[in-house]
């Protein structure tokens, strides 16, 4: 039995920890702005998948995250995008089930959604910087992997959370 535990994987301390868990709360953050834009295109009939936007935001986001390898600020930006838009597609999936119409309180994107947006980019920038070198450490993974259930949205089966969580590993 003590030979099994010697074998486990130690966790990351206290300190690494929390930063682990503040990043995990802004990716949460980041994808609970998706219901709105979702409620936004459906009133408007906007395309969810729109790259040419994409890829300025993420040429924004690199320039604006010196100090961070290029790759690993766009992998990890293009994972969220994409969590977000598989949580769009899975709520626009549901409206045409259930017959919805157009939403009373959608927000508008460019008052309402861009601003928070606008807001936590920053905030998730400074934590990757926290992060980025903390992310090869042993047990970080399972320990961002595990909390992750816990911090960040599980909608549609978990989908989004993998995939926005998948953004911070290579493989």
């Amino acid at each position: 039995m003590l030979t099994a535990c010697q074998n486990l994987t130690p966790g990351p301390d206290p300190a690494d920890a929390a930063k682990a868990d503040h990043l995990l709360q802004l990716i949460d953050q980041r994808l609970d702005v998706a219901p709105m834009v979702a409620k936004a295109k459906w009133n408007s009939g906007g395309a969810i998948n729109d790259p040419p936007r994409e890829q300025l935001i993420l040429d924004a986001v690199t320039a604006q995250a010196s100090g961070l390898d290029a790759v690993f600020v766009r992998r990890f930006f293009q994972a969220q995008f994409d969590a977000s838009k598989a949580l769009q597609l899975g709520l626009h999936a549901q409206w045409r089930r259930q017959g919805m119409g157009k939403f009373t309180d959608a927000p508008d994107l460019g008052r309402d959604v861009r601003p928070v947006l606008d807001q936590l980019t920053p905030q998730l920038i400074a934590s990757l910087h926290q992060m980025q070198s903390l992310l090869v450490a042993p047990g970080m993974r399972a320990y961002i992997e595990t909390r992750s259930l816990t911090l960040v949205r599980g909608d549609i089966d978990g989908l989004p959370r993998r995939m926005a969580v998948a953004g911070l590993f290579s493989n």
